[in-house]
């Protein structure tokens, strides 16, 4: 039984799933979009959340002590990764890295925001080799809400009855017509021949 054991297991033990998801948050702080499985993309969207969410409360401490911690913090989840720089197209290394740009440029960008920070779009087209599902996994842009609003549902319309029709008056029957026959007279009904 499996009570209370939550999360995906992917196939490693416990020490390949932590590598396995600092590397994608390294190369989804790098890119802020990447390209992975379905199920990767869903257990990485906690850890990566729970990160920016460190960070945005060591931002809003206005004392230096708090933003250390909070460094500390995020240096611990991620490992020595949080360190290793950033590499351009051509392959040198930049003077990026993870916790940089967590700090200076994500952070600030979700301050107001109280959750959600990351996205996942499903792809229509299949991993080549296993055909597994795909996944985008994105950050959110500055100033981006995680839901479309939709306009408000118009009021139903209310059907107004049309007007009653106003009848002409049926002039008064005449006293010298016949008296009609009362409605609970019998009448005769036709005799029916038996089959022959």
């Amino acid at each position: 039984m499996r009570h209370l054991k939550a999360g995906r297991k992917l196939g490693r033990n416990a020490s390949h799933r932590l590598a396995l998801k600092r590397n994608l948050t390294r190369s989804l702080i790098q890119h802020e979009r990447i390209i992975t499985t379905t199920e990767k993309a869903k257990e990485l969207r906690p850890f990566v959340e729970k990160i920016i969410t460190i960070v945005k409360k060591g931002l809003a401490s206005a004392n230096p002590a708090g933003m250390l911690h909070a460094r500390r913090q995020v240096l611990s989840r991620l490992g020595p990764l949080a360190k290793a720089p950033f590499y351009d197209d051509a392959g040198n290394p930049t003077d990026d890295f993870i916790l940089k740009k967590l700090f200076d440029d994500i952070g600030p960008r979700f301050a107001s925001r109280p959750g959600g920070y990351t996205r996942v779009i499903k792809r229509h087209e299949r991993r080549l080799g296993d055909a597994g599902r795909t996944a985008f996994i994105e950050l959110l842009k500055l100033g981006e809400s995680k839901v479309k609003t939709r306009s408000p549902a118009p009021a139903p319309r209310v059907a107004t009855p049309p007007p009653p029709v106003e009848t002409p008056p049926s002039p008064a029957p005449e006293a010298s017509a016949a008296p009609e026959a009362p409605a609970s007279a019998p009448t005769a009904a036709p005799e029916q021949q038996p089959p022959a």
